[in-house]
């Protein structure tokens, strides 16, 4: 998720957060990756805001979805060989 952070204020920060806050104040979630686990199977999808897919380019468009492919696989099997060691570790008594 994407948000706008607000500048940094004066010595005591009064005024200018409160004005910043209130122009930087939304956030808009950008781009979205989702890993679920359903027993041993895992899967990565991702999402992308739907403004931002129109105003893509082709081309950026083609881009993108080449780099997010490569993001949920990496995501996907991180994710994956976490879930293996966890379930291979035998439970702790601590």
């Amino acid at each position: 998720m994407a948000g706008a952070m607000p500048p940094a204020g004066d010595s005591n920060g009064n005024s200018l957060q409160a004005a910043a806050s209130e122009s930087y104040g939304k956030e808009v979630e950008l781009l979205r990756v989702l890993v679920s686990r359903k027993g041993t199977q895992v899967d990565a999808q991702w999402a992308i805001h739907p403004q931002l897919k129109q105003d893509l380019l082709p081309r950026e468009w083609q881009e993108v979805t080449d780099l997010m492919a490569k993001v949920t696989g990496i995501v996907g099997a991180r994710f994956s060989q976490v879930l293996l060691q966890a379930d291979s570790e035998p439970p702790s008594n601590a």
